[in-house]
């Protein structure tokens, strides 16, 4: 049997997504997710390979403005590896 990666079954969140050239900096619904056992928040979507961000970039509650910005860290890390335990 595979090794556990969350420690609790997923919920919706949100993650922020910085802007690029042609959008700006926002959260983004339709994730779910759940802690990973290695630290952060371990992400899923249906377009995307699940992964593993920092707790700054998810939120369990839909925030009241989509644009406005979670504290970032200082040298903040964006995206968290390996994404799950071997």
């Amino acid at each position: 049997m595979p090794a556990k990666s969350t420690t609790q079954p997923n919920a919706r969140c949100w993650v922020w997504f910085r802007g690029g050239l042609n959008e700006q900096s926002h959260w983004r619904a339709g994730w779910y997710g759940a802690p990973s056992v290695l630290g952060g928040i371990r992400i899923e979507h249906s377009d995307y390979v699940p992964c593993r961000c920092p707790e700054w970039r998810v939120l369990f509650e839909e925030p009241q403005d989509l644009k406005q910005a979670p504290e970032i860290p200082e040298d903040a890390e964006w995206k968290l590896f390996p994404t799950d335990p071997n």
